[in-house]
């Protein structure tokens, strides 16, 4: 059971060490584009790819659903980036269900926690696979393993780390469910204050009276997806700009946060104690280019701020 990329790294690999695959639970079709055309999701793909059944259900509690999954006979339920599943559903298999999540729980429950560990500056991170209960990741831990996460790491790089490894991680744990092996560890008294929820527009704002460290872990923690944004004040015009590339240089200086000093070839923001240099970003209704591209086409006069 799965929708994203992210899952159909576990999927592959469930392919490739030859484990039976009976059937493939994944998002319907959606409109997506311009022409708003029907979006398969990246597991659907590859499942028909394969010529695996596949059940796309609305509604996890619909009975024509659940007769279906019921009818796939499978002895054990593996999910990875879905939706929470009603009790119907993962109490089904004889094996019960077991979800990857990409941390370390109990720390980054939540929607986004490859997000929320480089915003937080993290140096760790990793995956878990767990046994599935009422709530959001709180079911027995199975498995865990690190993953060091460098300074330089955005959230895109650290999720395809973490994809590959959580693939990895799926099929030993899989194997110690087909061997008996498995000694899960109650999550029941165990919490952690460092939580993952769903990340929204107001999230990706930039704020620059933040620390310089800070502004460089949140925006390098929202690039490529969703992307951090700030508003760019000009004598002419007010822009929102899309920030995917960045370096941070931590220096004492007196300029107020948010002061641009830029050239024809180079771009950075004040921050308290540094500055962020602009390697890509984003003008609307533009692609994404090379800071020194778009200082080219763009009149970024003495006063110009961010904000």
């Amino acid at each position: 059971m799965g929708t994203p990329d992210f899952a159909v790294a576990t999927l592959e690999a469930l392919v490739q060490n030859q484990y039976t695959v009976v059937g493939v639970i994944t998002a319907p079709d959606r409109p997506a584009g311009r022409g708003q055309k029907l979006h398969e999701s990246a597991v659907k793909k590859y499942a028909v790819a394969k010529g695996l059944e596949v059940l796309q259900p609305k509604n996890l509690k619909d009975e024509s659903f659940l007769q279906s999954l019921t009818e796939l006979k499978a002895n054990l339920q593996i999910v990875v980036a879905f939706r929470m599943l009603p009790k119907v559903v993962w109490q089904m298999p004889v094996y019960g269900t077991f979800n990857l999540h990409a941390s370390l729980l109990p720390d980054y429950r939540g929607a986004a926690p490859i997000n929320w560990a480089v915003i937080n500056g993290e140096v760790t991170t990793g995956v878990t696979t767990f046994f599935i209960d009422e709530k959001i990741d709180t079911g027995a831990i199975i498995l865990q393993k690190e993953c060091p996460i460098s300074k330089k790491d955005t959230a895109g790089i650290l999720h395809d780390k973490l994809m590959t490894l959580g693939a990895e991680l799926v099929i030993t744990t899989t194997k110690l469910v087909q061997e008996n092996k498995v000694v899960a560890i109650d999550q029941k008294n165990t919490n952690s204050n460092k939580m993952a929820p769903k990340i929204s527009r107001d999230t990706c704002e930039v704020n620059w009276n933040h620390n310089a460290e800070l502004v460089y872990n949140h925006i390098r923690g929202l690039s490529p997806y969703p992307t951090a944004w700030t508003t760019l004040h000009t004598s002419d015009d007010t822009l929102y700009l899309k920030i995917y590339d960045v370096e941070l240089e931590k220096i004492a200086h007196n300029l107020e946060p948010g002061v641009i000093v830029a050239d024809k070839w180079s771009m950075k923001i004040a921050a308290k104690g540094g500055y962020i240099h602009m390697l890509q970003i984003q003008l609307p209704g533009k692609r994404k280019m090379a800071i020194k591209d778009v200082l080219n086409g763009l009149n970024l006069d003495p006063k110009a701020y961010v904000a």
